[in-house]
């Protein structure tokens, strides 16, 4: 067996809570590293039941040699919950630019809480966070309003 092989290979992909099915993006991701795709979609609903359906869900796929695999979900995206607070269907196509719309710092920081959580957040403070949830916020075209 090559060196290659014997490595357990992370599959990024975003899914929506509670609606994994094994047809792209899925299906093929897992397919091709030999994972039953049809076992996992079960095993992520079930995992994501608690959260509303269709949220997008960053999940890293952890696929050993052996055809086994685990996984660990994150929180969604900062411009998820940006888009949804304000109510946009989609960012500026001019950042900097063109303000679309205002959100306030009481929810700037509800976001940074929740994104804290995230095991590769968790050593920031809630400002820094709060301060990454700004800059994402700008880039949509929002105006953060106190």
């Amino acid at each position: 067996m090559s060196k290659q092989a014997a490595r357990n290979q992370v599959v990024r992909i975003l899914i929506a809570a509670g609606k994994a099915a094994p047809t792209p993006p899925v299906g093929p991701a897992l397919g091709a590293r030999g994972v039953k795709s049809m076992d996992f979609c079960k095993e992520f609903n079930a995992r994501t039941a608690h959260i509303e359906p269709g949220v997008p869900t960053p999940t890293l796929i952890t696929v050993r040699p052996d055809r086994t695999f685990s996984f660990l979900t994150k929180s969604p995206p900062t411009s998820y919950f940006l888009r949804k607070t304000t109510g946009i269907e989609k960012g500026t196509g001019k950042p900097g630019h063109d303000i679309i719309g205002t959100v306030s710092l009481k929810h700037i920081y509800e976001i940074a809480t929740i994104k804290q959580k995230d095991e590769h957040m968790s050593h920031l403070s809630l400002e820094n966070v709060a301060r990454m949830v700004v800059g994402s916020a700008r880039s949509l075209g929002l105006q953060v309003v106190p």
